[in-house]
């Protein structure tokens, strides 16, 4: 096989050339020759080309076999223990990485991998050990100072992270590794609740480097300024527009609107975060709030319901619903909701719950039942004064003296200002 030049091709191009065909089984067969032909140069390369493409087994014989040849060529070393560490194999990674000496040109890469395979094993101290001895060898060099800096970023130390970044900025590193430093000393700012600082970055950041992420980032740290919640608000729905997928963005636009007195952009935010992603609780949750507080009950039954329908055990949404049940007026439709929901014996049910269904049971006029579960809320209401009149009333009502008198004593205890239900305790007990 000739090149373009008129030059007999190794076998290590014809085995990537027969690869990029799908010739599995000659390349199999050039890659043999290859190992057996080729010159050492032209099989490290093709090591190279193979662990880069995804063949790290054949990339593994290649660096074994010129490691069996040079054995003090530790870059060999830091290279198959980077397939090791693929492959899940910690053991063999650092067999080949404590065979590597301080005095050796591979050793800062060495402690490179050995921290990055520690930081995938969840052992965060080691990692950050090995890239602080790395920094100690060489403070100056790029990819330690973006090591560092990312390890801490990933780590949530984001204070820590900045003047690793810093210096890469210091040095005309912007772009590293594909990432533009900029955007990630701004995230890193507003992540500290550093805001001017973060503006200072993410401002900077060019429209074709800002990730949605980033965009994310810039418009919550505008957010966190009233004077800028417009600029928030255009980040956020620029971001909606790019990528609809992005569930993160509706919450903190929804809430930019409730901020803005515009609740209507608000409940379509919400509407517009559920088709996206139906199950998403707090989306139902507060589209529902927003939908009762514009008197739109039937859209906020009708989110309530989809909302349940998707996470039928979530016991925040179904003490919203009940709670808008009671407060509407459908007592029935709440009696089923909350029967369905839980049993009597259920002992992990929400207060809230027993004192809608004593609401629901009296304005029914059931009061069997409504005396049940008055009985069942008054031991966890009693330093809710909302609770306490009705429950005091209701009590004094159904001849139940002994509790009328403990729930209008706690009463009035938590509101002496009210003189009239003070004036009710002295006459009547």
């Amino acid at each position: 096989m000739l090149r373009k030049d008129g030059v007999m091709a190794s076998f290590a191009e014809r085995m990537l050339d027969e690869l990029s065909s799908g010739q599995l089984d000659a390349a199999k067969k050039s890659f043999a020759s290859s190992l057996r032909y080729d010159d050492d140069d032209t099989i490290y390369s093709l090591a190279e080309e193979l662990y880069g493409l995804g063949f790290s087994n054949q990339a593994k014989r290649a660096y074994k076999k010129l490691l069996d040849k040079y054995p003090d060529e530790d870059q060999l070393r830091t290279s198959l223990a980077d397939i090791a560490i693929d492959e899940d194999n910690t053991d063999q990674a650092l067999m080949y990485l404590s065979e590597i000496s301080k005095d050796s040109t591979a050793y800062i890469e060495s402690l490179l991998v050995a921290a990055d395979l520690y930081q995938s094993e969840g052992l965060t101290e080691a990692a950050e050990d090995k890239l602080l001895t790395a920094y100690q060898q060489d403070s100056e060099e790029p990819i330690i100072q973006f090591a560092l800096a990312e390890f801490y970023f990933a780590t949530a130390k984001y204070q820590t992270a900045i003047p690793y970044y810093r210096q890469l900025i210091k040095n005309g590193e912007r772009y590293f590794s594909g990432l533009d430093i900029v955007s990630r000393i701004g995230v890193a700012y507003a992540l500290v609740g550093n805001f001017d600082n973060a503006l200072g970055y993410l401002e900077q950041i060019n429209d074709a480097d800002m990730t949605p992420d980033v965009r994310f980032q810039l418009g919550l740290t505008y957010a966190t300024n009233p004077e800028n919640q417009q600029k928030a608000i255009k980040t956020f729905t620029e971001l909606r527009d790019i990528d609809a997928s992005y569930v993160g963005v509706y919450d903190p636009l929804a809430q930019l609107y409730i901020k803005t007195h515009e609740p209507k952009k608000a409940l379509l935010t919400y509407q517009e975060g559920i088709a996206v992603d139906p199950f998403n609780i707090k989306f139902y949750q507060e589209g529902a709030k927003i939908a009762a507080e514009l008197d739109e009950n039937e859209q906020a039954n009708a989110l309530y319901k989809e909302g349940l329908a998707n996470n039928p055990d979530d016991s925040v949404l179904v003490t919203s619903y009940s709670n808008f049940l009671v407060q509407t007026g459908n007592d029935i439709d709440n009696i089923n909701l909350l029967n369905d929901f839980f049993d009597d014996d259920d002992t992990d049910v929400n207060p809230q719950l027993y004192w809608n269904l004593a609401q629901s049971y009296t304005a029914l006029e059931d009061f069997e039942m409504a005396t049940k579960y008055w009985h069942a809320a008054l031991p966890f209401f009693m330093d809710k004064p909302d609770f306490l009149k009705p429950a005091y009333y209701y009590f004094r009502d159904e001849g139940e003296r002994e509790l009328a008198l403990q729930a209008l004593q706690q009463y009035v205890k938590l509101v002496p200002e009210d003189y009239d239900m003070v004036a009710t305790l002295q006459d009547e007990f």
